[in-house]
């Protein structure tokens, strides 16, 4: 069958158009946060393509954050594709200095959101930060990344800005600001599980600060969050620069 998606086309190219296709679903709100993805095989049939270009397009969108795969169960849509205009794009983050750069551009805008949350929080904020806290938690002990979970969490704060220009960039950056969404770790199991929960370790006490109504103490912690963040990926590209 002809793939209805592109002929003459690599696979890869292929995985990417499948990924604008899916995304386009979730973006239209034919597929909202919460829906299982169709099967591999309804996915095969309806856009022509092989078994190996729906699950690299799966792994993508994965990465980036807007699915969620429970092995043995299927794949769930866990967030919006940013909207047309300004996005955050895989090659933008292409070496640890993107990364870098990316941070840096993170903790101006984040720092100041943290700040303004704590000032103007409601209840129903702290509850959506608590929910993605704890579902980081379990997503780590699980054995997975968590990037849907952390987005979530720093999206949620953005929100509780009651500032739309602060959500509205961060929804366009997208869920590739998650570093690790991008990375290939070379940490084991237990490394990598102790230092994702490190991290939310640094959540917590930003939500804290949130909590408390502490707007000096949330943007310290909300610094204090990415910059050691930073700092991680600066070592990795000293680490790699002297291979």
């Amino acid at each position: 069958m002809q793939s209805v998606l592109s002929s003459h086309r690599r696979p890869r190219t292929l995985a990417l158009e499948l990924v604008d296709a899916l995304g386009d679903r979730i973006r239209d709100g034919a597929l909202t946060p919460g829906d299982k993805l169709p099967t591999e095989a309804a996915v095969m049939a309806e856009f022509g393509v092989s078994r190996t270009v729906v699950r690299e397009a799966i792994s993508k969108l994965q990465a980036a954050g807007l699915v969620d795969t429970r092995h043995g169960v299927g794949s769930f849509v866990v967030g919006a594709v940013p909207a047309a205009g300004f996005r955050l794009r895989p090659e933008a983050m292409a070496t640890l200095r993107d990364v870098v750069s990316v941070l840096e551009l993170r903790i101006g805008i984040e720092t100041e959101a943290a700040g303004l949350a704590a000032q103007r929080r409601a209840g129903r904020d702290l509850a959506l930060l608590r929910e993605s806290l704890d579902g980081f938690e379990q997503a780590v002990r699980a054995g997975r990344d968590a990037v849907p979970q952390d987005y979530q969490f720093h999206l949620g704060i953005a929100r509780a800005t009651r500032n739309p220009h602060f959500a509205q960039m961060i929804d366009l950056l997208g869920t590739m600001i998650i570093p690790r969404a991008r990375e290939r770790s070379s940490e084991s199991k237990t490394e990598r599980r102790a230092y994702l929960l490190k991290v939310n370790a640094e959540h917590e006490s930003i939500l804290s600060a949130i909590a408390a109504q502490d707007a000096d103490g949330a943007r310290a912690a909300m610094r204090t969050h990415l910059a050691n963040s930073r700092e991680r990926r600066r070592r990795a590209a000293l680490d790699h620069k002297d291979e």
